[in-house]
């Protein structure tokens, strides 16, 4: 019997090596029980001491083959991953060769503070997760010897020592602690939803003397059989003899967790993210010898040559977009938790936002994952209470332990002064208790009138044989053939509903004190039939509605079967359509998928293999997909997916395979999250597009400019603190407010758009960056005045860039969602300090001068006009894109 105790302390367990796992599995399902214990060199009195030791050192630990959360190594190599990162490494490298130590230890800085930035919320979420599993260790009871001449004896051991072999002995309420095969049981009942799926609790038994094989592994068949309890699941009633087939990483779930562990597959995120990263590197490998070509070959002067082709690397670079990106996502981690969601994956958050189609498991996730009484009927199936109160009765004077179907009706229909009056009308005379073979339970009442009156209740395709007569509007009739023909049909529409149905017969006897048998289940009078459900929870139908409004597809992907899935997502509010098992899938060619996959929304009797398969397809097509689950079986959809969502009363496997965590179980929080997701998403771009398009206005100034300047309109330390300042403004963007039309779609990282949006703005910014030269030029007379022309071009391009944000940051910057305050205050601030800079004694330091005094007064007109351009050229592109922004 499994309890809780103290974590136990052993070593960690071996890699696993190759073994042929769920096929020994299957293959011992069905055979004898002396051929069990000679494949495990083990018998019925357990094994001895030393054979148990031996086998551990073999075997390793019996623990979860579940790594939630890593190393600092790892959290270190996940923030140093990014192709951002890299970009300012290599930009580094340059300010190393010019000898720019300044410069260095620019970048520098920006890599250090967006990869410890990265590196603490992974480790944070990670510490999160690992309170939410726990560390609780569990003790099983254990029959071994102390030596083979001595006698076996049952005794608790932690469930780490366990190894194959061990008998074991399981009761009620128990975790089963690894593989099983059931050598005896009575009354044994076993939830294992969180391996099938299956919402209900199935019957666990000694197979039939003639075995039927099991179809192969990874087949429904496996977790269905009989005679196999699996690591993971729990018992709900009955007790069990079981002797141990498999530990650890070698179990049925083990092999799930192992397909959890294996890398993620690369995300929407990832995808975007690099497309972005390799597009900047792909106009700074054009535009660098571009630009060292030309200046080399029109001034002669090499060495300055390279200085401007180092610029435009610079210019080229967002240097802070690692930490631009790491503060929107730390910020989007921050809401997500206030909302009772753990990030375990910061790149989730805007793989969220960018979700177009989510896929849901059914159970804990749409429905609540337990039985309830829905109501009962009469054998023709019209609403009466009768039923029930049989049931309700045989129920409350049962010995036998309760199911998860006698608690649902105890729970609805027991009360406290009903009960009083049953133990004053009624008494408990005897009982012929559930079994699996029977699927029916007994009991036998004696009541105010004579004689006593016998109660069955169980599967109707058991009770209806075994009555021939029913009741029909208060009175008795025989149960001819139409009757037989109706009451089927009654169970059959409960079936197609998705609902679990209970028959009720009763028979009113003559008293007497032998013992009743089975010989007394026969001429019944069938009262009727009760039916539950696994109930839909309330709040999922308007999270799908809400889901849906944002954009995001539901399908549903659950091991449960056709009429449950059908019943659950109609309730939900997920079109259902025709539905598609797992055995079509398996038939269904990898060029017929995607077709049935898109037009397909509710999938049942999957096996872990198929829901992942379906995922990937989806992300094959293009789709950014989600998958929300909470079971074993759930696990390498979880992984596969772009953004994997579990529960936190997820198994542990679902815990360390999920990207976010809800530790609210309101389906609604998922859907807020979308929003959050896309509102990151969103500020993000306006950097990445808004700066992306600035630099290479910016390279696009300097490349002109090497044809007829002799000397670097700005030198590169001073593009670098432009930048810098700029990006410190930017870092207020998390905070700021996001247009509700942008959050109504999902949104993802475009390459082809920002290339797009550079192409537009950069030459327009670089339109009035050349009119400012000519100002300076001709107006100011700073040809001969480098420091000087460095300086205008450096107080100009700073303004513009902060404040053309302001105006491209939302669709409408007048009658659209205003800015935040901080982001006006940032702005404010980085102008301020900008032009501080020109100011002695800092102005040396970076080789600025003060501007000349009527300068400031030709910056208004500049800077208004390439805000009212930058305008204009926004509402033209809203205008041909359909009023689509970023």
């Amino acid at each position: 019997m499994v309890r809780t105790s103290e974590q136990h302390a052993g070593t960690p367990a071996p890699a696993s090596r190759p073994h042929d796992g769920d096929a020994r599995l299957a293959d011992l399902a069905d055979a004898p029980v002396l051929t069990v214990f000679q494949s495990l060199a083990s018998s019925p009195k357990g094994l001895t001491e030393a054979e148990a030791e031996s086998r551990l050192g073999e075997h390793g630990d019996n623990t979860e083959p579940v790594a939630t959360g890593h190393g600092l190594l790892a959290h270190a190599l996940d923030a140093v991953r990014s192709p951002f990162v890299a970009l300012l490494a290599g930009l580094g490298v340059v300010f190393v060769v010019l000898g720019d130590l300044r410069g260095t230890i620019t970048v520098a800085v920006m890599v250090t503070l967006s990869v410890v930035l990265r590196f603490w919320q992974h480790s944070r979420s990670d510490r999160a997760v690992r309170a939410l599993l726990g560390q609780v260790g569990t003790t099983v009871t254990v029959r071994r010897r102390g030596d083979a001449s001595f006698p076996p004896l049952d005794r608790e051991v932690p469930t780490a020592d366990l190894v194959p072999g061990d008998v074991v002995r399981l009761g009620p309420g128990d975790m089963v602690p690894a593989d099983l095969r059931v050598v005896a049981a009575s009354d044994l009942v076993v939830d294992q939803s969180a391996l099938s799926g299956e919402g209900l609790p199935v019957t666990k038994r000694v197979p039939s003397p003639r075995p039927r094989r099991l179809r192969a592994p990874d087949r429904p068949g496996l977790v269905d059989a009989p005679s196999l309890c699996f690591a993971g699941t729990s018992v709900v009633s009955g007790s069990a003899t079981a002797v141990v087939l498999a530990t650890g990483a070698r179990t049925h779930s083990g092999s799930l967790a192992r397909a959890t562990a294996a890398p993620r597959a690369v995300s929407s995120f990832d995808l975007g993210v690099r497309a972005v990263g390799w597009t900047l590197i792909r106009f700074m490998l054009v535009m660098v010898p571009i630009v060292l070509v030309i200046s080399g070959t029109v001034t002669g002067d090499w060495p300055q040559a390279v200085m401007f082709a180092a610029a435009v690397a610079v210019g080229l670079t967002p240097e802070m977009l690692p930490v631009i990106v790491t503060t929107n996502l730390a910020r989007g981690a921050s809401r997500l938790s206030r909302r009772k969601v753990i990030v375990k994956r910061l790149n989730a958050i805007q793989d969220l936002g960018a979700m177009d189609v989510l896929c849901v498991d059914k159970t804990g996730t749409l429905t609540e994952d337990r039985v309830a009484y829905a109501h009962s009927v009469d054998p023709a199936g019209r609403p009466d209470g009768e039923a029930a109160e049989y049931a309700c009765l045989a129920v409350r004077f049962q010995d036998f332990p309760h199911n998860r179907l006698d608690e649902a009706i105890l729970r609805q229909l027991a009360d406290p002064e009903d009960a009083l009056l049953a133990d004053a009308m009624f008494t408990a005379v005897d009982e012929i208790a559930f079994d699996p073979a029977r699927r029916r339970a007994t009991v036998i009442l004696r009541g105010p009138e004579d004689g006593h009156l016998l109660i069955t209740k169980g599967d109707p395709d058991d009770i209806l044989p075994r009555c021939t007569h029913a009741r029909s509007s208060g009175a008795v009739v025989e149960l001819d053939r139409a009757g037989r023909a109706q009451a089927a049909d009654v169970v059959r529409g409960y079936a197609q509903n998705g609902m679990r149905v209970l028959a009720v017969a009763a028979k009113q006897g003559e008293a007497r004190f032998a013992p009743y048998d089975e010989d007394d289940e026969r001429g019944l009078v069938l009262v009727g039939f009760v039916g539950f459900v696994d109930p839909v929870r309330d709040d999922a139908a308007d999270a799908v509605r809400s889901l849906e409004r944002h954009g995001v597809a539901l399908k549903l992907l659950t091991g449960d079967n056709r009429y449950v899935a059908a019943q659950v997502a109609a309730l939900a509010g997920i079109p259902v359509g025709e539905i598609v098992l797992g055995t079509e899938i398996d038939e269904t060619r990898d060029g017929e998928l995607p077709e049935l996959v898109a037009k397909t929304t509710v999938f049942a009797k999957l096996t872990p293999a198929h829901k992942a398969r379906i995922v990937a397809t989806l992300k094959d097509a293009g789709h950014a997909v989600g998958f929300l689950g909470d079971g074993v079986n759930d696990g390498p959809a979880l992984r596969t997916a772009d953004v994997g969502i579990a529960p936190d009363t997820a198994t542990a496997v679902a815990k360390d395979a999920a990207d976010l965590i809800l530790l609210d179980r309101d389906l609604g929080v998922l859907a807020r999250g979308v929003v959050e997701g896309r509102r990151t998403l969103g500020n993000t771009l306006k950097y990445v597009h808004i700066t992306a398009g600035q630099n290479f206005g910016n390279v696009l100034t300097v490349v002109l400019a090497a044809l007829f300047l002799p000397f670097l309109p700005i030198l590169p330390i001073q593009l670098v603190v432009q930048n810098l300042l700029y990006d410190a403004a930017q870092l207020a963007l998390p905070w700021d407010r996001v247009d509700r039309r942008y959050l109504a779609k999902p949104r993802r990282w475009d390459a082809a758009g920002m290339v797009r949006f550079m192409l537009v703005f950069g030459p327009l910014s670089s339109l009035f960056d050349l009119t400012t030269f000519a100002v300076l030029w001709w107006v100011f007379d700073a040809g001969g005045q480098p420091a000087v022309f460095q300086t205008g071009w450096f107080v100009e391009g700073l303004l513009t860039q902060l404040l053309v944000v302001l105006v491209l940051r939302t669709a409408a910057p007048l009658r659209g969602t205003p800015p935040a305050t901080v982001v006006v205050w940032a702005t404010a601030a980085a102008a301020l300090t900008g032009l501080a800079l020109t100011l002695p004694p800092i102005a040396g330091a970076l080789r600025l001068t003060p501007p000349p005094a009527g300068y400031l007064l030709w910056l208004f007109p500049l800077v208004g006009g390439f805000l009212l351009a930058a305008h204009l050229v926004k509402r033209t592109w809203l205008r041909r894109s359909s009023g689509t922004w970023w």
